[in-house]
């Protein structure tokens, strides 16, 4: 997600441009096309001919000059290499893609979209992925966002080159172009059937105007080749085949190898260093030692001492042996379990009040019933199957970099920042990413490389083992809240109060920080959509002593877990079926404005016209996931269903989960039924392969996730110590239903995972009696349920 979306640096909303607001087009040099204000860039060349066909020789046509027509001349001259879309004169169109791929499908995505209203072959599509350079826009790719963004923009691009390329034609056939059509990499005419090929067209289509976007005719949605459908992934194949080129893959000549030791404590420092034993270990070639991390702790290296060695192995040889005096930092005293109860006291005392509506204090005086829960979450690691890995190379002043970095264009400048190089100096290459959650848009472990590069003079990869990435990463905040409801003489919610207390992510970019920015509280807090009519959330504060960062879905991990776990509660308080009061918690059909009620709510950055909070989307989904569990029917014996549902990057997710749990405690997950409405859909095979994963994610991290800290160290360390969900814990039942919609492009990558955790939860209790409100559930070092004997449902 964007840094000022929670309030981390300065709002930059006038650099966005929305799918909706109208996008200027124009040349660049040979061709091209610049949307919106210019920081997002779409350019595309059309160069050369074929020899196939009759050659068309682009100088001796006439061009139409400006008028009735909106093609107009263009200067000739040496064509710019192109920066977005290249038709070569094979036909091949060549896509730059300008966000990371990292298992999302965005290289097959945003092929798809460009493709289809280009009218292109998918057979002749290539995939290249851009360098971080600002010539291609915010390159962040975060926040489930990448094709939301950038939707209408590259509909608007292929659209505009499938006119040009048709107009090129009628002028080779001196017909009108309304006698022409495109279809599947070529232009036929009606009056004799005649064909050319894109490629044979390029460099005529090269010299006409853009026609102006009131002008560009868009494919009708009935009309669509590629959008919304299964289109097979261009990457997987590549992977199977083991063509991909991931961090960890990245091989340059006369490359040497590094492991970092890092101090065990955030801005813990470097004393002595003794690395006799280090040196002797056969291939370890020298040891460098990094600069100490002040706060704040931004996107810097942690420091310690980098390990360089002939290989790999040889440099984790070497790190074991070696001798360093740590000393403590600012943080040696935090210890993770009181700083839990420092939380849970802070949520019982008022906050700073984010949203209200009505008198909640009267209302929860004078109610029938009081109803009052406490939840927890611990710290959280990302866990991408592949660590951080990077390899940096310097060439006198110039700095070139390949790294698995979710913003390559934020690594450049961070490089830029923390080496004092100028940043036009610096190239880096995003290669694929083996999973990421949030992790990889942090580059410290390419700063690292870089150091260590310029310090041994040799090109450098830097590799993060999976106890590196557990101990030294930007964790998920650990999270305390308190809520409260009065209900009336029928059980119905007159009154409801949330207290969210947690350290914010901004306290990495300024270690005075300790009130969330009104992004985390819009996650699941402030924009909670239900009709009760006083209703009020609030804040608490948190000194963050870890590095605090992103992780999937951010803070409506913890906010679903504990807005829905709760609504289950007070659906058992009023004696009612959890699913029928979720719905009437929801309440009637309406647009929800958490503005409206003193709230500061950014909506993920999408308009609150193209995107509003939709309650009757979030019920249909509800309604529907539970249609395909079959909601009421009979279960067995220590069987449970539980339901959640929440908004979350603009998208709507309900889960139901089945559970069974034994009397022992032993916990199995016979089936999961998701519905989701994500708005239009790029391609329903990889969004339902999102939501099947992003639960999974969630349901690992509400089994098992737990990061905890000692001494200001983290105490967990591989996966024995960080337990995730395995193959054999699967659900064997995962059923998908995306709901059809005409809305635009929502998020797909994060929003399954709020909803995960309070199902299970739900369910368990449906199954036991037994309220969990603390996660996780089971923990790295068990195996059951801590329920002592299963009572009646």
């Amino acid at each position: 997600m964007f840094l000022e979306d929670i309030g981390i640096i300065p709002s930059r909303k006038k650099d966005r441009v929305p799918a909706d607001r109208p996008a200027s087009i124009v040349n660049l040099t040979r061709r091209g096309f610049v949307t919106g204000t210019g920081l997002f860039v779409v350019a595309v060349t059309l160069a050369g001919c074929s020899n196939t066909e009759p050659t068309i020789d682009a100088s001796t046509m006439k061009i139409p000059k400006a008028g009735p027509s909106p093609l107009t001349e263009v200067e000739g001259g040496d064509a710019t290499p192109s920066l977005w879309i290249a038709i070569e004169k094979d036909g091949t169109v060549k896509i730059t893609c300008h966000r990371s791929e990292m298992g999302q499908q965005v290289w097959t995505s945003m092929a798809q979209i460009i493709a289809d209203e280009l009218e292109a072959d998918w057979e002749n599509v290539e995939i290249v992925q851009a360098e971080g350079h600002e010539r291609y826009g915010d390159q962040n790719t975060d926040g489930s966002r990448s094709v939301r963004y950038n939707f209408h923009r590259l509909r608007l691009a292929g659209a505009a080159m499938r006119q040009m390329l048709v107009a090129a034609a009628a002028l080779y056939w001196k017909m009108d172009p309304s006698r022409c059509s495109a279809e599947m990499g070529k232009v036929s005419n009606s009056e004799n059937g005649d064909t050319l090929s894109y490629g044979n067209l390029a460099e005529l289509a090269a010299k006409l105007q853009v026609p102006a976007e009131s002008e560009i005719v868009l494919k009708k949605p009935e009309d669509w080749r590629f959008i919304n459908k299964e289109i097979p992934s261009v990457t997987v194949p590549k992977i199977t085949r083991g063509e991909g080129t991931y961090g960890i893959d990245v091989n340059v000549p006369d490359m040497v190898y590094a492991v970092i030791a890092r101090p065990p404590q955030v801005f813990g420092r470097t004393g002595a260093v003794t690395d006799a034993k280090a040196l002797a270990v056969p291939g370890v070639m020298r040891t460098v030692k990094l600069p100490d991390a002040k706060p704040p702790a931004l996107f810097q290296p942690l420091g310690g001492v980098a390990v360089v060695g002939v290989d790999t192995w040889a440099a984790i040889q070497g790190r074991n042996a070696l001798e360093v005096e740590w000393m403590d930092g600012p943080n040696a005293g935090y210890d993770s379990d009181n700083f839990r109860k420092a939380m849970e006291a802070k949520a019982k005392q008022p906050g700073t009040v984010r949203r209200s509506r009505g008198n909640v204090g009267t209302a929860l005086a004078t109610a029938d019933k009081t109803v009052t829960a406490e939840y927890y979450t611990p710290h959280l690691s990302q866990s991408p199957m592949e660590p951080p890995a990077a390899t940096a190379r310097w060439t006198g002043d110039q700095l070139e970099c390949w790294a698995c970095v979710q913003d390559p264009q934020a690594t450049r400048q961070t490089l830029s920042d923390l080496l004092d190089v100028d940043k036009e100096n610096i190239t880096v290459h995003a290669t694929w990413l083996g999973g990421a959650f949030g992790r990889k848009s942090k580059p410290d472990f390419v700063v690292e490389a870089a150091l260590v590069a310029r310090e041994v003079g040799k090109p450098v990869k830097v590799t993060w083992t999976r106890e590196d990435e557990i101990r030294h990463g930007f964790y998920h905040s650990t999270s305390a809240q308190r809520l409260e409801a009065g209900l009336d003489s029928e059980g119905k919610c007159t009154a409801y109060r949330h207290r969210s207390v947690f350290p914010p992510i901004g306290s990495t970019f300024n270690a005075a920080t300790d009130a969330p920015s009104d992004g985390e509280m819009g996650m699941g807090a402030t924009d909670v959509p239900f009709a009760i009519p006083n209703l009020q959330v609030e804040s608490g504060t948190a000194k963050g002593h870890l590095r605090i960062g992103w992780l999937r879905s951010v803070a409506n991990i913890y906010h679903a877990f504990a807005v829905q776990s709760f609504a289950a509660e007070l659906a058992n308080a009023a004696g009612r079926d959890q699913k029928d009061y979720l719905l009437e918690l929801i309440g009637e059909p309406r647009l929800v404005d958490p503005n409206a009620e003193q709230a500061s709510y950014g909506n993920y950055g999408g308009s609150a016209e193209d995107y509003p909070v939709d309650t009757a989307r979030l019920a249909n989904v509800g309604r529907r996931a539970a249609e395909m569990a079959e909601w009421g029917r009979e279960l067995p014996d220590g069987h449970g269903l539980g339901i959640a549902v929440h908004r979350s990057f603009l998208t709507y997710v309900a889960t139901v989960i089945e559970v069974k749990v034994a009397a022992d405690g032993a916990l199995t997950i016979p089936g999961i039924w998701l519905a989701a409405d994500a708005g239009t859909v790029i391609n329903p095979r990889h969004t339902k392969a999102q939501m099947e994963g992003g639960t999974i994610f969630g349901l690992s991290n509400a089994l098992y996730g737990e990061i905890s800290a000692r001494d200001g160290a983290v105490v967990q360390d591989n996966f024995p110590s960080w337990r995730v969900m395995r193959m054999n814990e699967a659900p064997k039942i995962f059923e998908v239903e995306i709901i059809a919609s005409n809305s635009p492009p929502a998020g797909v990558g994060e929003p399954p995972t709020p909803p995960a955790a309070p199902a299970l939860a739900n369910a368990i209790f449906n199954a036991t009696g037994k309220r969990f409100r603390t996660l996780p559930l089971m923990g790295a070092n068990r195996d059951t349920l801590d329920i002592p004997a299963i009572s009646a449902r």
